[in-house]
């Protein structure tokens, strides 16, 4: 189901002013197998970059205080949002009960063989897996996908076919990034899964989102 009520506002919108790159950024035709992500950040990046939820751009949420270094591009999906349905799966999944999505939109990794320079623009990509990823009591999905026609990773469509290295050094900056001397991780991973369910929970994400802002009311709470 398209959002009815956002679409044509956002292209007409879109013709004068920069669309909002959460609520105004179309995921395209072929959506969720090849999917318009958002890229916040870049390898080189010493600086956590974070979209601002009311103005739509990219802001310092932080400087990274240790040596973690994201290993792949990494942003979100446009119009997505982790809400009922997202940790009804996680929950689902894990036999955990309680678990809640994140109220965030559904966070996306890309890897490719190009050196990015910098975050604030959109990558169409092909989702390939994701981990499940916990953060207290909340559902906090890190899909893994390809940078479509990428010469180095545009051929793989599993997670299973990533150098185990490289899907071991995703795990641990998602594991590390948060971590603070002195107190317990409240972060974990509890599975890794294939595209077929990385598909399925961007769809949940998809609905989610639906059922949270298929009004124009909705969207200017969160503004």
């Amino acid at each position: 189901m398209r959002n009815k009520i956002m679409d044509p506002i956002g292209k007409l919108m879109g013709l004068r002013y920069k669309s909002h790159p959460w609520h105004g950024v179309d995921l395209g035709p072929m959506a969720p197998q090849v999917i318009t992500a958002y890229i916040e950040m870049v390898p080189t990046d010493t600086v956590k970059y974070e979209v601002d939820k009311s103005s739509g751009y990219l802001r310092i949420d932080r400087p990274q205080k240790y040596s973690n270094v994201i290993p792949a591009l990494y942003g979100f999906f446009p119009q997505t949002y982790c809400g009922e349905r997202v940790g009804e799966f996680c929950s689902e999944k894990t036999e955990r009960e309680g678990i809640q999505g994140d109220a965030d939109p559904l966070d996306v990794c890309v890897l490719t063989e190009r050196s990015i320079s910098h975050g604030d623009i959109l990558a169409h990509v092909i989702p390939i897996g994701g981990f499940r990823m916990i953060d207290g009591e909340m559902a906090d999905d890190k899909i893994i996908a390809v940078l479509r026609d990428d010469a180095g990773y545009g051929h793989y469509k599993s997670i299973d076919e990533v150098p185990p290295a490289v899907v071991e050094r995703l795990k641990h900056y998602f594991l590390t990034y948060k971590d603070i001397p002195g107190k317990d991780r409240i972060s974990e991973i509890t599975h890794t899964y294939g595209a077929e369910e990385a598909l399925k929970i961007i769809e949940l994400a998809m609905d989610d989102y639906h059922h949270r802002f298929d009004s124009l009311e909705s969207v200017l709470e969160q503004v």
